[in-house]
């Protein structure tokens, strides 16, 4: 017995001590719930988080602790308790705050005591925001979103209420998530390290931690497109120009005094906070923080954002965030929403040890089994206690998302897919498009796969052309599953001319291999053949809806149009979004077309139809022809960092530009060789908005035979709408400046100022629409030159861009022009052609 008693006290020393469970409430002297109260253990970064009722629960080791409780507003509170292996109940009443103001004469003329504390925090704000260079910390993270009314249609469509989760009312809880995420810092370097994560119904949840740091100049209040500008902290190196302060008191949290300032805008429309930040005296940290953001203070497409924070001392001289809670509310097309999302943060380590080749482009990844893990081990380490409500939905939206998964899986379910088919109604095939779904289970895989056939809808394929007239382009593709997620599209497109009665057909089929979703390695193999019309420059300067558009009302018929028979065959291969290339080659028997009808909606004796070919190009012939053409292309951006899934990586950007290049050779009937590079990027400077830019350069190499499709083409604009700001050149005419010189240059410049200079005029603050401008160009010789120059209004209704255009040209007339377009929070969104 005994030989086995060094082992016995090796295990006693090994193995950790058994954690005890303490649980209560944290409420007000009245009896009112705290909500998101701290609750930690006295000396440690170990604690938990109250949730929105007050309720809190904490795993500490065996043996006696002195257990803190606190919140924003009233007096800290210390219980000892001894833990044992019974569950005990720890219930916290906290007293209002006693403030007390310093005694400070303010003379006439004079400053709030505020400011001298707050330039001190000024002084002391790059040593705390730089202070700890390396640390590791993990963040519980649970996020809820509620709608408390929903509209009963939006932009038409009804909204079924059942299908997003709420009750007959329009009430319920529309997403709820919860993860623990380790997070490694090495400056300048942030890894993430998803252990768990769900989402209610299944899925991964949100699992990112809003790290959030008013000691940063400007900070990013959750994501940029809610203020795209940031928002300037109140303890910025600027924030003087930009905030009032006022002391409202002072009190003693540890022997450490503490002061409330009040932080007041001085203007409205400006990108700042309104609230409170507590700084503690003599060392001038931030204590914690209860700060806003509203609409009139640039905060877009949300009503409120509150950001409130709880820093407490990891060791002597270094003080983290605690927790963090972010409130929001909004109410958009009709949806009233509220969210919050609790973090809470514990384990600090300001000395980790990383392994090397640790920080690499990897910047966020989940552990293979971060979405499966089972309820008790939520219960044993989730800090913050779910609400009835939220235990009721995780238990209904789980149970019922895996009666689907098992209901998936098996022969009823499919037999009753394949039983019941969406009806086609009229005013799909109409308006919408339509399709069907076919429905079948392979024996290697027990989940249901699907072919599915498309067709778009007619009134968006009718159209109107001088060559044509009316014509009608339809699209039917089938979609077929395959074994190992490849897919095989059978694309068609045909398309009818009633007044020329021209019939264009052709075929395609793209063979996708089995990849890492969307942004993952994966090669594309398509080919096609059989007879199209196509645009001169195959940029498709104007779209369709345009050109009949202003070929119908206003007499101009800017689509200038050839057809072909072709073949081709392309290859592409993407390389998880960092580096893409691909390879082509096209055979086109082209033949001319002419204008066949000149019929207008408004009869206009002054204006005639211009000629099919190019005006521009009259003295370039086109005539029947056969041209081989063969190339390749690439793109490339360095510096690409991605979120790692346990079976995918998907590309989160990159601080630096893309670049772009192509080369394409013309044989048979054509005899050329023509090359482009590119480059082009967003800058986002923040406070001073963004810049936006596209520089190209190319030419021929050898220019002996090129037809006008061949050409060098530089996208025009001759209507009122323009929605290809960083490709085209808003006044410029389609064909004018064609070429096939041996070298030409691009630039495309444009500077959105995201409120900057607009908010500061009176009243039109209000509106919140935006500057921008910026300037187009190409250079081809002395003879052969574009400039324009422009300035705009962005952000309208969210969604529209108006610029005024002025185009220089050295051997012509100035040209001055108005332009629509999409701008703003939501405008890339929107598409016309």
């Amino acid at each position: 017995m005994t030989k086995y008693l060094p082992l016995s006290i090796l295990i006693l020393f090994v193995l950790p001590a058994h954690a005890a469970l303490i649980r209560g409430t944290v409420t007000s002297n009245k009896g009112e719930p705290l909500p998101f109260a701290t609750v930690m253990i006295k000396g440690t970064t170990q604690g938990t988080t109250a949730n929105a009722e007050g309720a809190y629960q904490l795993d500490i080791p065996q043996g006696s602790h002195v257990i803190v409780c606190q919140y924003m507003g009233y007096r800290k509170e210390e219980k000892t308790v001894r833990a044992g292996d019974a569950t005990q109940e720890l219930n916290f009443v906290l007293q209002p705050l006693s403030m007390q103001i310093k005694e400070v004469v303010v003379k006439s003329g004079g400053e709030d005591p505020a400011y001298a504390i707050i330039r001190q925090a000024i002084k002391k704000r790059s040593f705390y925001q730089s202070q700890v260079k390396n640390y590791t910390v993990e963040s519980y993270i649970k996020m809820l979103a509620r709608l408390r009314s929903v509209p009963k249609r939006v932009f038409g469509q009804k909204i079924d209420k059942e299908e997003i989760g709420v009750d007959s009312t329009g009430k319920g809880i529309v997403s709820l998530s919860e993860s623990v995420t380790k997070i490694s810092y090495r400056a300048p370097d942030m890894k993430l390290d998803v252990l768990s994560s769900r989402q209610s119904g299944g899925g991964l949840g949100f699992s990112i931690p809003m790290m959030i740091s008013f000691y940063d100049n400007n900070v990013e209040a959750v994501t940029s497109q809610l203020g795209p500008r940031g928002f300037i902290s109140p303890i910025s190196e600027n924030a003087l120009f930009y905030y009032k302060y006022r002391l409202e008191g002072t009190f003693m949290d540890d022997n450490k005094l503490v002061n409330k300032i009040k932080v007041i805008p001085r203007r409205k429309y400006e990108p700042v906070f309104a609230g409170y930040i507590f700084i503690t005296e003599d060392d001038w940290r931030i204590h914690s923080t209860d700060l806003m953001l509203t609409k009139e203070y640039q905060l877009e497409l949300l009503d409120t954002l509150v950001i409130r924070q709880t820093h407490v001392p990891v060791n002597a001289d270094v003080w983290r965030t605690k927790d963090q809670v972010v409130y929001v509310a909004t109410k958009l097309f009709g949806f009233d929403v509220v969210a919050n999302s609790v973090n809470v943060y514990s384990n600090y380590n300001l000395s980790p040890v990383f392994p090397k080749g640790y920080f690499n482009k990897v910047v966020m990844k989940y552990e293979k089994n971060a979405e499966f893990r089972g309820i008790n081990y939520w219960d044993s380490i989730r800090p913050v206690p779910l609400e009835v409500e939220e235990q009721k939905d995780f238990r209904v939206k789980d149970s019922t998302a895996q009666a689907r998964r098992d209901s998936a899986k098996s022969k009823y379910h499919l037999d009753s897919l394949r039983a019941k088919p969406q009806p086609v109604k009229p005013t799909a095939i109409l308006f919408g498009g339509w399709g069907h779904t076919w429905y079948f289970q392979r024996n290697s895989d027990s989940t249901i796969s699907s072919h599915r056939f498309n067709m778009g809808s007619l009134i968006r394929g009718l159209s109107y052309n001088t060559v044509e007239g009316v014509s009608l382009y339809i699209t039917p593709s089938v979609v077929f599953s395959l074994p190992n997620k490849r897919t095989l599209g059978w694309h068609n497109n045909i398309r009818y001319g009633f007044n020329n009665t021209h019939l264009n057909a052709y075929t395609s089929l793209v063979y996708a291999g089995s990849g890492e979703g969307e942004y993952g390695t994966r090669n594309v193999w398509n080919l096609s053949g059989g007879k199209r019309i196509t645009q001169f420059n195959r940029g498709e300067p104007i779209g369709p809806i345009m050109n009949s558009l202003y070929t119908l009302l206003l007499k101009e018929n800017y689509m200038k149009l050839y057809e072909s028979w072709f073949g081709s065959l392309n290859f592409n291969r993407n390389f998880e979004s960092t580096f893409s290339f691909g390879l082509g080659v096209t055979y086109e028997n082209r033949r001319p077309v002419e204008n066949t009808t000149d019929f207008v909606l408004f009869k206009n004796a002054d204006k005639t139809f211009t000629p099919n070919h190019p005006e521009e190009l009259a003295n370039i012939p086109f005539v029947r022809e056969e041209v081989l053409s063969i190339g390749g292309s690439l793109s490339y951006q360095p510096g690409q960092r991605f979120i790692e899934y346990p079976n995918r990586k998907v590309a989160m950007g990159s601080k630096y530009p893309t670049f772009t290049a192509s080369y394409r050779k013309g044989l048979l009937d054509a005899d050329f060789d023509k090359w482009n590079i590119g480059i082009t990027d967003n800058m986002n400077f923040k406070l001073f908005g963004e810049l936006r830019y596209h520089f190209t350069g190319g030419g021929f190499l050898n220019n002996k035979k090129v037809s006008i499709p061949d050409m060098q083409h530089f996208n025009g604009n001759q209507t009122f709408l323009n929605i290809r700001y960083l490709n085209s050149f808003q006044l410029a005419p389609y064909y004018q400046y064609s070429t096939t010189a041996n070298l030409y240059g691009t630039a495309n410049v444009e500077h959105h100022f995201n409120g900057l200079l607009t908010n500061r005029i009176p009243l039109f603050n209000r509106l919140k629409w935006h500057l921008v401008a910026g300037s187009n160009a190409f250079y081809v010789n002395r003879d052969n030159n574009y400039v324009e120059v422009f300035a705009g209004l962005e952000n309208i209704f969210k969604v529209l861009r108006v610029d005024v255009v002025a185009g220089y040209q050295s051997q012509a007339d100035t040209r001055i022009g108005v332009r629509l377009g999409f701008g703003g929070l939501l405008g890339s969104a929107f598409r016309f052609e």
